[in-house]
């Protein structure tokens, strides 16, 4: 196999073309060959923006060209599973992006789908391959913190734009699959553990019906984690993992700047604030250009999925649990 693979992108979704496209001009082993709309126009727009040789006017066309060896799949989380699978039948390898579904049925039945037609497919959380939550997580494991014991997010913009994809509860809008999934993502990615249960609270727009405010708490064998997300609040985001010894927080945990480095601290817990507290700086990177090239390289070494669909299930089902337990008002168990 080439040591460079052609990539087709699924739709022109914003945050593909803003984000995520333009990110891959740094890849290694990622070339960004072909996109495609169900607007021909819009489709030849931005391959003409982003300097990409092939435009298609459906999804269609794209996942039969030939020539492309993965499919970047950016569109709404509704069309995440069916159009995956679509991909997957066509030969294609598939990076999708979070939440790889609607619910964890839907993750069980892509790996089928993988399996069967014995591609990789994996979920794009570019958080799971960014050097800093990298080294968070080998600290943990060193023992830097002690036993760890706790792991708490916060995660908030505000968005009221009723025709925003994010606030479209059918479509896969709302505070929790948007957004929470990256907190319940790395509070798994730290401990190194899955949740038991879960129990939650979850306020939803009296409009738009989605999710605004939700908070929950996870157990693990190993301790606690706690989280809030929001799509109505104002914007910030930060995470802490807490140990018996010491206390770690990534300061910019999820969109993490590719212009400036990014810096994780490092707190023994002798002083209150941050006066004990050591930063740990990372070089300037974009982590859509590892999370792409990280990708790659899986397929081309025919070697594990940064981010496998059995870890997009297990994902899935705490998000599950954690709507099951906003109806319920109870503890509801993890059930992937």
């Amino acid at each position: 196999m080439s040591n460079k693979l052609r990539w087709g992108c699924l739709s022109t979704a914003h945050f593909a073309r803003t984000k995520f496209l333009p990110a891959m001009a740094g890849c290694e082993h990622a070339d960004l060959h072909a996109i495609c709309s169900r607007d021909l126009g819009r489709a030849q727009a931005s391959a003409k923006e982003l300097g990409i040789p092939k435009a298609y006017g459906s999804y269609e066309e794209l996942l039969a060209d030939p020539d492309i060896d993965v499919v970047y799949n950016p569109l709404p989380g509704h069309l995440h599973a069916p159009w995956s699978a679509k991909a997957a039948a066509a030969g294609k390898h598939v990076l999708c992006e979070k939440p790889i579904g609607m619910n964890a049925a839907e993750a069980k039945e892509l790996i089928a789908v993988r399996d069967r037609h014995k591609v990789k497919i994996g979920e794009a959380f570019m958080v799971r391959t960014h050097p800093q939550w990298l080294r968070a997580r080998q600290l943990v494991r060193q023992g830097a913190v002690g036993e760890l014991r706790s792991v708490a997010g916060y995660f908030s913009y505000f968005n009221r734009d009723a025709g925003n994809i994010r606030n479209i509860p059918e479509a896969g809008g709302g505070a929790v699959y948007d957004i929470g999934c990256y907190t319940i993502t790395m509070s798994r990615f730290i401990f190194g553990e899955e949740p038991r249960r879960v129990v939650a609270l979850v306020e939803r727009d009296p409009d738009m019906k989605t999710d605004r405010l939700s908070s929950a708490i996870l157990e693990f064998p190993s301790g606690h984690a706690i989280w809030t997300v929001s799509t109505q609040i104002a914007l910030y985001q930060r995470m802490q993992v807490y140990g018996t010894t010491g206390r770690l927080e990534i300061r910019i945990p999820f969109n993490a700047p590719k212009d400036e480095p990014t810096r994780i601290f490092l707190d023994d817990g002798s002083r209150l604030g941050d006066a004990s507290a050591k930063a740990e700086e990372f070089p300037i990177c974009d982590q859509y250009t590892i999370e792409a090239d990280a990708f790659s390289r899986a397929v081309i070494d025919d070697a594990p999925e940064p981010v496998p669909l059995e870890d997009a299930l297990a994902n899935m089902a705490v998000i599950d649990a954690v709507y099951r337990s906003g109806e319920s008002g109870n503890w509801e168990e993890v059930k992937a």
